[in-house]
């Protein structure tokens, strides 16, 4: 029999000691770790809907290549425009002659995670242009360390972890910053019928989200009672999210989605709108039990949670003018699905890099303000 893998909450401490005592001796059930008081609980499910990135070496010419929706062509790392592109070759140490070209089912700012899953999938092809093996935990928090160390995005780890990761995955994101991802275990037809359950329809606004967070993250350090407040509670319907569907128990999923929503609303004025709040209620007069929008808020995929009236509430959002967006639950991580380099690629990427590793241990040499700064 498979043991039951669970999270003790540590709250309050009563009820944990008398849990941990219950279940101490149980044969078929795993602690598998506390939730600490000061910790971050985030559940989330990877979809079937990808992020494609190829990289090549050139043979001919040492020219940068990137493409997205414009292309870049430069002679040096530092003239890429594209950021996440640029410190992913800094972080390899590759100055020239290479190519990137990227391609998406989801457009970007729509709150599915598109610039978390660009980091993660380049920094796995880097990892396997250079040979170097790696692993998602790996993965995730060098694309922790460049999108939120140098390029001071303010965000969390959760969207590089899921695209690092994959399946339905609770999160346990300590202060300092370390992470555990727990993979909840469900039974076929739960899965099946949390899949099912759940609607994404896409509202037709892109948006930044930066300055959303911006003036959370601003909010937050300032200890605006509001804010901090909003965020113990959302902490808290994390934890209970997690135990409705380990327990089976759906329908309070879908009403802890509701309870969540309009906590996280109270975060910033620029999470909802007249116009998101009115496909929300309408969605729920017409069948749906709770439902968010998708990532920092303010546009993207409206995702909702119903059992019955299906048809209903997506007739409704359809004549709202929503698009539905179908998905199935991705159960693997990133993953490298081709990998065949030429061998004048390879050797011309070799000698690239033995060039340039020559030339900054040259320039090391010959600075006299870094061997004064050594000495």
């Amino acid at each position: 029999m498979r043991k039951l893998r669970v999270l003790v909450a540590n709250r309050p401490r009563l009820m944990r000691e008398l849990v941990l005592a219950t279940i101490f001796d149980q044969p078929d059930i795993e602690i598998a770790g506390e939730i600490k008081e000061d910790s971050e609980i985030s559940n989330v499910v990877a979809i079937d809907k990808y992020m494609y990135l190829n990289v090549n070496t050139p043979i001919l010419d040492d020219t940068i290549r990137v493409q997205y929706n414009r292309t870049e062509m430069v002679r040096h790392v530092d003239d890429v425009q594209h950021t996440l592109a640029r410190e992913a070759l800094r972080h390899f140490h590759i100055e020239n002659g290479i190519e990137i070209v990227s391609v998406a089912d989801i457009p970007a700012g729509t709150g599915l995670g598109s610039s978390s899953c660009y980091m993660v999938g380049l920094l796995n092809a880097m990892h396997s242009l250079t040979q170097t093996p790696t692993s998602p935990e790996r993965l995730a928090e060098e694309a922790c360390h460049i999108e939120l160390e140098r390029l001071k995005k303010p965000i969390g780890k959760q969207d590089q972890y899921m695209a690092a990761f994959g399946g339905l995955t609770a999160l346990q994101i300590e202060k300092d910053g370390r992470v555990t991802a727990t993979r909840l275990c469900l039974g076929v037809e739960l899965l099946e019928a949390l899949e099912s359950n759940m609607l994404l329809f896409y509202t037709g606004a892109a948006r930044d989200a930066t300055e959303i967070l911006h003036q959370q993250d601003r909010d937050t350090r300032q200890k605006s009672n509001a804010v901090v407040e909003s965020l113990c509670e959302i902490k808290s319907i994390g934890i209970d999210i997690r135990d409705a569907i380990v327990q089976g128990n759906l329908h309070r999923f879908g009403e802890l989605l509701d309870v969540h929503w309009q906590t996280k609303k109270r975060l910033s004025g620029g999470i909802s709108s007249r116009q998101i709040d009115a496909w929300y209620e309408v969605a729920k007069q017409n069948g749906a039990i709770g439902g968010k929008i998708c990532g920092a808020g303010g546009g993207g995929f409206l995702m909702l949670y119903c059992e019955q009236n299906k048809a209903c509430v997506r007739d409704t959002m359809r004549r709202a003018g929503l698009h539905e967006l179908s998905f199935r639950f991705e159960f693997e991580g990133s993953k490298v699905v081709f990998d065949m380099l030429s061998r004048d690629g390879r050797l011309a990427h070799i000698h690239r890099q033995a060039r340039n590793n020559h030339s900054r241990e040259v320039a090391l040499v010959a600075t006299p303000e870094m061997v004064t700064a050594l000495l």
